[in-house]
């Protein structure tokens, strides 16, 4: 029996030195597994334990290890398990956002495309009377308005419809001279033929004049066949149309080359179209356009454009450009406002993204990138033509790659986009790439509250950060670095962005003549 019991001891005290061996032998595995048994959740089947990746810096800083450690500040290494690469810190110059941010801000990508542009230039035009189809009545001999048969101003008239009747000393004159003429010639049709020459000369010249003078042929045959002359002579309307001016006044005195009537025929007109001067570029003859008008809201007139004008106003910084269209019904009257759409859409197919999707600061335009699930990459980029939803991308983006159009203002104010910006800063400026972007200021301790572990500095400038002297919260690392110090101690001090707004004070030291350090 005693043999018996000896024995389950000392098999009992060997299996413990044995342990306790491999415990100081391998006690870095042990401690290891230790440690990714307790950082895995509470409550997993030890079958559905996650695998730990590596341990990542707990300040955010691009320093990771495949075993557990500590920072220099005394600060346990964050576990990264598989599935959660998301957490991990961004690389320089990227921005990491959590799954279920994301989804809270609405986050939604689209890649970027070749397409062709669809867009169309708007402008603001009014019609105007076809200057080629404006007709002016103007006598071209001294005389007096016997009688008007057109007297209000708009009244539509026919082609050739009389418009008013003149008397002219002159024009009677003329007309006697060439029936003189005529009778001339025929009286001496037997005569030599020198004498009938001189005579049909007379008879030509006289008739001449009368043409000259705007007499229609049929008043002149008249006259050539009666020899009586006529007191009064009739203007008609060259053309269908309106009249759009009338100076004539019955038995007002006129001189030669006065304007008495303006005709202007309406069954096409032109639109001028006032284009700002960044648009004049796509404009082109032949190019098709299309009209509304505010008095017709369910009609669309469609036309072309005519001719683009050589001259810019200074004052509204456009270009006027001419559209001509046809005027069934006369719906378009001179002087309407218009609203004028040219198509000036591409055939070639260019890269492009959503309009959306470019974050415009004013100096620098940019994209957000996304490279995996929760890290993104802002790209400044060079922008070429416009669409009316897309934008050209002539640099910064390749086909394919996927760039967020929907809360990507959300992303900028949320993770702090200006410093993910840095990256794009001058080649002296990126020497220290790779290691975390961290500021120094100098300041006063106001007070510190170990609870919650954050202290309130009073700190002068940060010329890094563009901050201006202020009074603050700050996180501290570890609370050992403050150890000897008192509120009202001045100290030198270095701190970084652990997360959006949240700034956390590295390492700290008081400065020189303190005298509240080691009390």
């Amino acid at each position: 029996m005693k043999q018996g019991t000896a024995l389950a001891v000392g098999i009992a005290l060997g299996a413990l030195a044995a342990g306790a061996a491999g415990y100081w032998l391998g006690g870095g595995a042990f401690r290891g597994d230790a440690a990714q048994t307790a950082a895995a959740p509470a409550g997993e089947a030890a079958g559905e334990e996650r695998k730990i990746l590596y341990y990542r810096n707990p300040m955010g800083l691009p320093d990771t290890s495949p075993v557990p450690k500590k920072d220099p500040m005394g600060m346990d290494y964050i576990p990264v398990f598989a599935g959660d690469e998301s957490n991990e810190p961004a690389a320089a110059g990227q921005l990491s956002i959590s799954a279920e941010k994301i989804q809270k801000l609405g986050v939604r990508t689209e890649p970027a495309q070749l397409r062709a542009l669809d867009r169309s230039v708007s402008a603001a035009g009014r019609v105007e009377p076809d200057e080629r189809r404006v007709y002016a009545i103007s006598p071209k001999f001294e005389g007096y308005v016997e009688r008007l048969h057109v007297n209000v101003t708009g009244q539509p008239v026919g082609k050739g419809q009389a418009l008013f009747e003149v008397y002219s000393p002159e024009l009677v004159s003329a007309q006697r001279e060439y029936a003189v003429a005529a009778q001339g010639v025929e009286a001496l049709k037997d005569a030599d033929g020198q004498a009938q020459a001189g005579m049909r000369q007379l008879a030509e010249a006289s008739l001449l004049r009368l043409r000259n003078w705007d007499v229609s042929e049929e008043q002149v045959k008249s006259l050539a066949r009666s020899g009586e002359t006529r007191r009064t002579l009739t203007f008609r309307s060259p053309v269908a149309g309106v009249i759009t001016g009338k100076k004539a006044l019955q038995g007002m005195r006129f001189m030669p080359g006065e304007e008495l009537y303006q005709v202007a025929d309406l069954s096409a007109v032109w639109v001028v179209a006032d284009v700002f001067e960044q648009d004049i570029g796509q404009i082109a003859a032949g190019a098709p356009a299309t009209v509304r008008i505010d008095a017709y809201p369910d009609k669309v007139f469609t036309g072309r454009v005519g001719y683009v004008y050589p001259t810019l106003n200074a004052a509204t910084r456009t270009v006027p450009v001419r559209v001509e269209l046809a005027n069934p019904g006369l719906l378009l009257k001179p002087a309407m406002f218009a609203r004028v759409e040219l198509p000036v859409g591409g055939r070639n197919r260019v890269l492009t993204v959503p309009e959306s999707a470019v974050i415009d600061s004013g100096t620098r335009r940019s994209v957000l990138v996304r490279l995996g699930e929760g890290r993104f990459e802002p790209r400044e980029v060079k922008l070429g033509a416009r669409g009316d939803s897309h934008v050209e991308i002539l640099d910064g983006v390749k086909e394919g790659e996927e760039v967020v159009v929907a809360a990507n203002f959300l992303i900028d104010a949320e993770s702090n986009l200006k410093a993910a910006f840095g990256g794009f800063a001058a080649p002296e400026a990126k020497a220290g790439a790779g290691k975390p972007v961290g500021h120094r200021a100098s300041g006063r301790i106001d007070t510190y509250d170990p609870r919650t572990g954050t202290a309130s500095v009073e700190h002068g400038p940060v010329a890094s950060l563009n901050w201006p002297a202020m009074t603050m919260e700050f996180k501290i690392a570890n609370e050992g670095l403050l150890k000897g110090l008192q509120p009202g101690a001045r100290i030198d001090f270095e701190f970084v962005e652990r997360g959006p707004g949240e700034w956390v004070i590295t390492a700290l030291k008081p400065t020189q003549a303190n005298p509240h350090a080691g009390h």
